[in-house]
This record gives structure tokens, C-alpha cells and sequence, in this order.
């Protein structure tokens, strides 16, 4: 089941030879975990997404608040297989029409669910190995913050990943500055300093980004910055973990030849499970 413009039905029967996201990528996406019938973190989703529709001028339907988009994930659910948490994924497009050029920019909207195996967020120490990806790069721009479906470096990094054994990459930008990991923000830990690449280097506006970065500045003696990070700096590193809203937290054990610890992330998890707990 999924929900079709505020429809639930089994299929929306979208003509894909003349749906926009398809043909030219223009679309827009936000991916939610729903806990115990709760969207967690609502508020940054709901005001990323209109940020972002705003930002590649789609229109945004009027009704389409945040108690209607909260509404309308909990109906999809409802009408789901029960289960403890969910992974929700809202993807908005520009109606049929034009080339590069659109002929309108309204826009229509699917929700997909699926039942999520932890409901709250957690890691094993399993080990978990990362490599740069250089054959491409993200750029320094606005563009690249934003959840598209323009995700071509990270499904080619993925591929690269897969082929040679990685359990992800970090993604680069044209500085060849760390911005990122294929699914999820780098944080990188020397010392008390935890570092993540500022948005202006071209990194996704993570909507966990901004839960870690907010919960690690009200832990004594830990400093917090939004700075770029380099190859280099990754190799100095006591701890690298990548963030996004359904894993929450993921420790990266190995970089090349460097090992890493997960004594902050784990007190960070700990954290945010308390948060979205007593929230």
C-alpha cells in the first residue's frame, strides 16, 4: 500500500514514460523513522522539505501542513502489517509535462512505508570498513544539501563500495575535502573535538547532522565545530561515525590502515535514544 496524494491505495499507476522524477530526476524526497506511531523529529523534517520544494521551485499544495504530512505517513502506517517502527519515505514531483523546462511547476506527492527490525536506534561492533571515493565529486553548492533523486555519485560509490569489499565511502568535494559518507554526515573525533563538515562545503542538511550536533555540545569537555575535514585529517582521528535518521548512528572501525574507537558515539547513541524516549 502506499499513499497517493493523500489517497491509500495499492498502486498509483503513474505513467513512468512521462513522470518527471523519472525521466529528469526532478524530485524531492524525505526518508522518516516512525517510532511507536510517533514521526520522529517531524518539525526539521516538515521544514527541510518546504525549505528544499522552495529552493528547486516546486509549488507546495496549501493543505500540505505539517499536521497534514504527519497525518498522512500515521494513515499509510495504519493501514501496514503492525509493527514497532517504520522507515517512511514522502517523495514530492513536478506534475507531467516539458523537458527541461517544466510546463507547471505543481507538484504531486507518494509516501512508502516499511517495517523497520529496531525500533530504537543502535550499533553492534561488528567491524565496519571505509575507503574515499574519487573517480566524482559533490559540489560546493546549494543543490547538493538538498535530499534529490540526483544520486548518481552515491549509487556509483555504492557500486565501488560492494566491489571491493567496503561497507561505504566517504564522498569528496572539488577541494577534495571529506563532505560526507554515501548514506549519511561524517563526524570526526581527535582529541575532545568533534568536527563535521560545514553545509557550505557541499554536504547533505541531515536532519540527524543537527540532532548530534546539538546533543554533543551539552557533553562536558567536548568541543563541537562545523569545519571542512580532509583526507589527511581522517588518518589523525580517534573515532569516525556516519549519522542519518534511520540508523541513527553507524561507527566506522577502519579507514586504510587507521583503526578507530567508539567510546563517544556510543555515549552519543545513549543519548538520543533518551531523547527520542522522553521527547
Amino acid at each position: 500500500m502506499i499513499n497517493y496524494n493523500g489517497s491509500i491505495v495499492a498502486e498509483s499507476n503513474i505513467s513512468i514514460h512521462q513522470n518527471r522524477a523519472f525521466l529528469y530526476g526532478d524530485a524531492i524526497f524525505e526518508t522518516l523513522k516512525v517510532l511507536d506511531n510517533k514521526v520522529l523529529f517531524l518539525e526539521d523534517h516538515y521544514f527541510r522539505l518546504m525549505a528544499s520544494l522552495r529552493i528547486v521551485r516546486m509549488e507546495i499544495p496549501m493543505n500540505f501542513t505539517m499536521e497534514y504530512m504527519e497525518e498522512q505517513i500515521l494513515s499509510l502506517i495504519s493501514a501496514l502489517p503492525s509493527a514497532a517502527s517504520f522507515r517512511a519515505r514522502i517523495t514530492f514531483f513536478r506534475e507531467n509535462g516539458g523537458r527541461y523546462l517544466p510546463a507547471t511547476n505543481d507538484t504531486e506527492y507518494i509516501i512508502t512505508a516499511e517495517n523497520l527490525e529496531n525500533p530504537l536506534y543502535s550499533f553492534t561492533n561488528t567491524a565496519y570498513e571505509v575507503e574515499l571515493f574519487k573517480d566524482y565529486h559533490v559540489t560546493k553548492q546549494l543543490l547538493s544539501t538538498l535530499k534529490s533523486t540526483n544520486k548518481m555519485v552515491q549509487i556509483t560509490g555504492s557500486i565501488f563500495a560492494s566491489e571491493n569489499g567496503y561497507n561505504n565511502c566517504l564522498i569528496i568535494n572539488e577541494d577534495k575535502n571529506v563532505v560526507e559518507a554515501l548514506q549519511g554526515n561524517i563526524f570526526m573525533l581527535t582529541g575532545s573535538k568533534l568536527v563535521t563538515p560545514p553545509l557550505s562545503d557541499g554536504c547533505l542538511n541531515g536532519i540527524m547532522r543537527k540532532q548530534i550536533l546539538a546533543i554533543a555540545a551539552k557533553v562536558e569537555g567536548l568541543e563541537v565545530a562545523e569545519a571542512s575535514i580532509s583526507p589527511f585529517d581522517l588518518q589523525k582521528a580517534d573515532e569516525l561515525f556516519i549519522t542519518n535518521v534511520i540508523t541513527g548512528i553507524q561507527p566506522i572501525t577502519k579507514y586504510r590502515k587507521k583503526e578507530f574507537g567508539s567510546t563517544i558515539a556510543t555515549d552519543l547513541l545513549k543519548r538520543l535514544n533518551a531523547k527520542i524516549r522522553f521527547s
